[in-house]
């Protein structure tokens, strides 16, 4: 079955964004594109006996009134899902894709990507959203990667088409991984990368990075290396704005500060700090 981009989109400042950088993957990975929607389960109105203690009078009207208001809202909420979703498909064919799909589920949204997740190549979703499912998004990034197994990219601002990727490589079996991809997936294909391992010039450290860099050229690709000390966030931090990166790729699960630094107690002011697009790897 094919794997598709599947990009997470809502009514906040982030979905065009959430949009382009979609579109640029699924041409780059020249992997079919699915515009994910997901709108909250309502809440079920009250059954209570409301008529004594709120003095509205028969519950049976009242409940009948919110059931309809319930309705109301939902049928709202999907007309308002379905224009944003078909929004995106128009953004994404204008710039190239061809034929965007679009799908729009109740649910929770961890719920809802782990159930797609066999059919994910790569997950796109805004680093905040509007009040629904995604607001704060930043405080939902962890669960998200912990519940999948695919790539995630997390926007920022607008979209700009990069050409300059920095790997932030620790030596885990999850960077190395990371390399792996760099060497064989067309999505960073052309573009300018650095190897960048925050922490001490150590002797293993160095070697850590030669492997990397060797193996990319045995893929074609030169890369720039460079050992930055200091703490995890600001060393890698300092590096991205000093060398202009336009994305930052991480490993999840390494064995290093890289990992405490991104799925420890300090993810959301990670995101908060990150000036640039982060792809999460599994």
């Amino acid at each position: 079955m094919t794997e598709h981009v599947l990009a997470c989109i809502d009514g906040s400042g982030h979905a065009a964004a959430v949009c382009d950088w979609a579109g640029w993957a699924s041409r780059r990975l020249n992997a079919p594109l699915t515009f994910l929607h997901v709108l909250d389960r309502e809440t079920p109105p009250v059954q209570g006996n409301l008529s004594g203690s709120i003095g509205l009078g028969s519950q049976e009207q009242l409940l009948a009134e919110l059931a309809e208001l319930d309705e109301q809202r939902g049928k709202l909420a999907r007309e308002q899902g379905r224009i944003m979703l078909e929004a995106a498909s128009r953004r994404a064919s204008d710039g190239g894709v061809s034929e965007p799909a679009t799908l729009q589920r109740h649910g929770a949204l961890v719920d809802t990507l782990a159930e797609l997740e066999p059919d994910t190549r790569l997950l796109v979703i805004g680093r905040q959203g509007e009040a629904s499912a995604y607001a704060h998004l930043g405080s939902h990034v962890e669960q998200v990667i912990r519940a999948l197994h695919r790539p995630i990219l997390v926007t920022l601002g607008e979209f700009g088409a990069p050409q300059k990727i920095m790997l932030a490589f620790d030596g885990s079996a999850t960077t190395r991984k990371g390399v792996e991809m760099l060497a064989q997936s067309p999505l960073f294909s052309a573009l300018e990368l650095h190897l960048v391992l925050a922490g001490a010039d150590t002797d293993d450290n160095r070697a850590q990075l030669e492997w990397a860099r060797h193996r990319l050229e045995q893929a074609g690709i030169t890369a720039v290396t460079a050992i930055v000390p200091g703490e995890v966030d600001q060393a890698l931090s300092r590096y991205q704005q000093d060398n202009g990166m336009d994305l930052m790729v991480m490993g999840a699960y390494g064995h290093s500060r890289v990992r405490q630094w991104l799925v420890g107690s300090t993810t959301t002011a990670m995101i908060r700090a990150t000036r640039v697009p982060l792809l999460v790897l599994r």
